[in-house]
């Protein structure tokens, strides 16, 4: 992802990778450790929904002052058919229900796919970035460095709209691995036309 000639350190399990990608993003890009000091004021969880809820448990205390970005899809990969969160919350809402009601939770860029993500359009055309979340100023905050980085940020409304964002994933990755769709492909994305 274009990260806004802003600084951005990337927290990784695997030593190799981390640095790969550290050597990627280039100048204001920082490697550390899992239990290294968080730094900067977002952090994205560009993991999967169960281990960002086991990172927002043991990071908890270093959340304060830092706006929680949950990027997961909470679908169910062994058949693209369920989502595995109950009916009436969200991954997104699930996460904010384990830090602190200071700490806020967004939803964001959960339709974005990696490949477009990582390239900032589909084509030459810019991505959306849904963006839900209780917080105004959270909101704000994220929205500011999504434009930075050259997409469109759309307020989605409250964090409870990450409900929606993520069931209108659960169709779309459906007819992404649906072979009557052969168009439909990881390199595509969500775009509001005006």
């Amino acid at each position: 992802m274009i990260h806004a000639r802003k600084s951005v350190q990337i927290v990784g399990r695997n030593t190799i990778k981390t640095e790969e990608l550290v050597e990627d993003l280039g100048a204001g890009a920082t490697a550390a450790a899992p239990g290294d000091a968080l730094e900067g004021r977002i952090v994205i969880l560009a993991i999967s929904h169960d281990a960002a809820k086991k990172v927002v448990s043991d990071y908890s205390s270093q959340l304060a002052g830092k706006v929680v970005v949950h990027i997961s899809n909470t679908v169910d990969p062994a058949n693209f058919d369920r989502l595995t969160v109950p009916s009436g919350t969200s991954g997104a809402e699930e996460v904010a229900d384990l830090l602190p009601d200071d700490v806020p939770v967004v939803k964001a860029f959960n339709t974005c796919f990696a490949g477009p993500r990582e390239k900032g359009a589909v084509g030459s055309v810019p991505l959306d970035v849904f963006i839900a979340g209780d917080s105004e100023e959270a909101k704000a905050r994220l929205s500011a460095v999504v434009a930075a980085s050259g997409l469109r940020p759309i307020d989605s409304g409250p964090l409870r709209r990450a409900r929606e964002l993520e069931a209108f994933m659960l169709v779309v990755m459906g007819l992404q691995v649906n072979p009557e769709h052969p168009r439909f492909n990881w390199d595509t994305a969500l775009k509001i036309l005006p």
